[in-house]
């Protein structure tokens, strides 16, 4: 989903020279920022930009506000425009905009023909108004430590850098720490619906974006419109509970991926982790591959396993029979979004850090976490003792986690619901809860491996969701969906 940084370059400088309707700091109230008028210019080849402005804090407004970059394809046969469709890529902390720009690989030409595509960067992310907490350096230190904690010094050092990540991200957003959840980007939507004349909110979510997808349907429940949410997150599961069956979710999907490739062993990739710790390969600049960092290249590498899978095959590869951990940096760079020269090309890492922080909160102390992370090395003992300890910087947090409405039973018109079996970021079974939480929705099952399940082979997912896009109707029950673009055919769940 990203871009050449040029290009991305060129889109800031476009959204730089627009401008959002102002008024007397005095003056600003909700109907004030509802009132606001879309300016839409050129930027990059065939895109539309715009911004606009929404209250830092809904429930206290006043002159402090975000400012949010949007950017738009126009649909390409206006004369069967349905109207515009939101998307968001997940993260915490991705963009909309970049994710509008990859539309091709995402949606159908269909889809593209009759709806504006809308993306926009939430506040805090990429173009709007980005956070940055920590410096390249520290965030080579924040990344780059011992994934797991196996003595006293591994947990001394997770701890400082939690400290490190909370108290740089108190510094850098000041009174606004507490304002970057995704109950406010939620709200946030609703405002570029209004501005945009749409009646309804049509939208696809993905991965994390299933979320603010969730929250948008519990406060707007009667604008809802097409909504389609893959990879989906279930609201109502906890913190350590997210975190374990995640870790569960990975290492079923490293399980599937040896399986494929037998020239490795679940055995010899614990071997290669273990000895990352105290003797890391090092690469020809002498930087040496940390245990966190090649759990997260084989993590990165697990999200497609079209593509993911053979560039881990070869980095295993190298590093098991070359000692080269190129492969690893490559694929760990990507997925944190660290160019050669060590700079970080986006703040994902930060925001994503603070909107986690304030969206759920984990009641457990310390000594519980401990406690917990012998369940999580039972229950997945490549990723566990990983992701055991992944929520410690809200340990330390100094803003307190947004209270959010009840997200039990949520009625709202009919949407689509997409989980795939060995999904390893959000596991199927969050899939489940979310479509038992949505009242009105429609459970399409993809039978396969990777991460979310639309646009990735199967013509039975696609077929299904661009029907509902196009049509406005569901499937008329829940269908299950072979991974197989030729032979999919969908059968009663």
């Amino acid at each position: 989903m990203k871009r050449n940084v040029i290009v991305l370059a060129i889109i800031a400088l476009v959204l730089s020279t627009l401008s959002a309707p102002t008024f007397a700091a005095q003056s600003w109230t909700l109907s004030k920022f509802q009132s606001q008028t879309l300016s839409w210019k050129p930027c990059d080849s065939g895109f539309q930009c715009t911004q606009y402005q929404v209250p830092v804090d809904y429930n206290h407004i006043d002159s402090n506000t975000f400012t949010l970059q949007v950017i738009k394809h126009v649909a390409n046969v206006p004369s069967k425009r349905i109207g515009s469709l939101i998307m968001n890529p997940g993260g915490p902390g991705g963009s909309g905009i970049q994710y509008v720009q990859s539309a091709d690989s995402i949606v159908s030409t269909s889809i593209e023909n009759v709806y504006d595509l809308i993306g926009f960067d939430p506040r805090g992310v990429n173009l709007s108004q980005p956070i940055r907490c920590l410096t390249d350096s520290q965030e080579d230190y924040f990344l780059g430590g011992n994934g797991s904690v196996e003595t006293p010094a591994d947990l001394a050092s997770g701890i400082a850098s939690s400290k490190l990540m909370a108290s740089a991200c108190a510094k850098a957003a000041g009174s606004k720490l507490a304002h970057y959840s995704t109950l406010d980007t939620a709200r946030d939507m609703e405002m570029l619906r209004i501005l945009l004349k749409e009646s309804k909110l049509n939208y696809i979510g993905k991965s994390y974006g299933t979320y603010l997808g969730t929250l948008y349907a519990a406060l707007y429940p009667n604008t809802t419109g097409r909504i389609v949410l893959d990879g989906a997150v279930d609201p109502n599961v906890s913190v350590r509970d997210q975190n374990i069956a995640q870790a569960a979710g990975f290492d079923m999907a490293l399980k599937s991926f040896v399986a494929s490739n037998p020239t490795f062993s679940i055995k010899q990739i614990q071997s290669f982790l273990h000895t990352s710790r105290t003797k890391p390969l090092v690469d020809q600049n002498k930087r040496a591959l940390a245990e966190s960092l090649a759990v997260t290249g084989i993590a990165a590498s697990l999200y497609d396993s079209q593509d993911g899978w053979p560039l881990l095959a070869k980095a295993l590869r190298d590093a098991f029979f070359f000692k080269d951990p190129s492969g690893f940096f490559l694929l760990a760079d990507s997925y944190n979004e660290r160019d050669p020269n060590g700079h970080y090309l986006s703040n994902q890492t930060d925001i994503s850090e603070i909107i986690s922080c304030l969206d759920f909160k984990d009641p457990r102390t310390l000594a519980q976490v401990e406690s917990d992370a012998k369940s999580f090395g039972i229950a997945a003992p490549i990723f566990g003792p990983y992701l055991a300890y992944s929520g410690l910087p809200c340990l330390y947090w100094q803003a307190k986690p947004v209270p959010v409405p009840s997200l039990t039973h949520l009625v709202t018109n009919p949407l689509l619901v997409i989980g795939t079996t060995r999904d390893p970021a959000t596991p199927y079974q969050w899939a489940m809860g979310l479509h038992k939480v949505l009242v009105d929705s429609t459970l399409i099952t993809l039978n396969g491996d990777g991460h979310t399940g639309a646009n990735r082979g199967s013509k039975c997912v696609d077929n299904a969701m661009n029907s509902y896009l196009l049509t406005g109707k569901p499937p008329t029950h829940d269908i299950s969906c072979d991974t197989d673009a030729v032979a999919a055919a969908a059968v009663s769940a």
